[in-house]
């Protein structure tokens, strides 16, 4: 086994634990809190996130990780080029609102490349990974191990003749968007929470997803991954030049992006 099915394996099993605990809080009446930027948290974003951590101190304890709620208490470490990103729960807004389109995210970032990522989808049974050695998408009920086996290859696809499938964020559309979306021949408009969308494309559900709002690294990176790895790509929105990580000039966000399919 390559040293990078190793890693893939290793993230996969930490997501897949994350997930099983998401699940246990989602069938609970919980709380969420509100943090500092106004975003909810809950439980299971904790849980999570601690739970991933842990996991990868001790699989892999010479690279950092920047991890969204380590991040919002304060604590960044010093990345260098080579490190990891960290979504316990994506899509905590879906996740309060109970339609299951929330997911665990986890990504390998070298020189600024999202190189490795998986997203777990643990209230619909399904896990998307991505590598050098392809895109991947696993049937998996919360409390499996997964097996990389029986994950069937995915890969994105050239635009449609008929026109574009397009997919927007449920909780986070915003007027240019739908300006943007306007200058494309969309035959079809859907909606979805959380890093999900860009597995859409990356499973050739989808064709293009604008995000013209703030995202966070941690949001995309594992998402992106899996699009990169399935043939597709995310764009900066307005140029011909990748989305990529470590910006720690910005504080770790985004510019807007634009993620699309293979190119035809």
């Amino acid at each position: 086994m390559t040293k990078g099915k190793i890693m893939l394996n290793e993230i996969a099993r930490l997501a897949a634990e994350a997930g099983a605990a998401a699940m246990e809080v989602y069938a609970t009446d919980f709380d969420a809190a509100t943090k500092s930027d106004a975003s909810p948290v809950t439980e299971a974003d904790e849980r999570g996130e601690r739970i991933i951590l842990a996991g990868l101190k001790t699989a892999f304890p010479d690279i950092p990780v920047l991890a969204e709620e380590a991040a919002a208490a304060g604590n960044i470490p010093e990345l260098g080029s080579r490190f990891f990103l960290v979504d316990p729960l994506d899509g905590t807004k879906e996740f309060i609102n109970k339609n299951g389109e929330f997911t665990v995210n986890i990504a390998l970032i070298e020189n600024g490349v999202p190189t490795l990522g998986v997203v777990y989808a643990p209230a619909i049974d399904v896990m998307f990974l991505g590598g050098p050695e392809g895109a991947l998408k696993l049937a998996m009920k919360p409390g499996e191990t997964p097996d990389l086996s029986k994950a069937e290859p995915i890969t994105a696809r050239s635009a449609p003749a008929e026109g574009l499938v397009a997919v927007a964020s449920r909780s986070h559309r915003s007027p240019e968007t739908d300006e943007f979306l306007g200058t494309l021949t969309v035959a079809e408009l859907i909606s979805a929470g959380s890093s999900l969308k860009l597995c859409l494309i990356a499973d050739a559900k989808a064709d293009v997803y604008p995000r013209l709002g703030r995202t966070m690294e941690w949001d995309i990176g594992a998402g992106q991954a899996v699009l990169e790895a399935a043939g597709g790509r995310v764009d900066v929105f307005g140029e011909d030049a990748p989305l990529r990580y470590g910006k720690a000039e910005r504080g770790y966000d985004n510019p807007h992006f634009v993620a699309w399919g293979a190119r035809g």
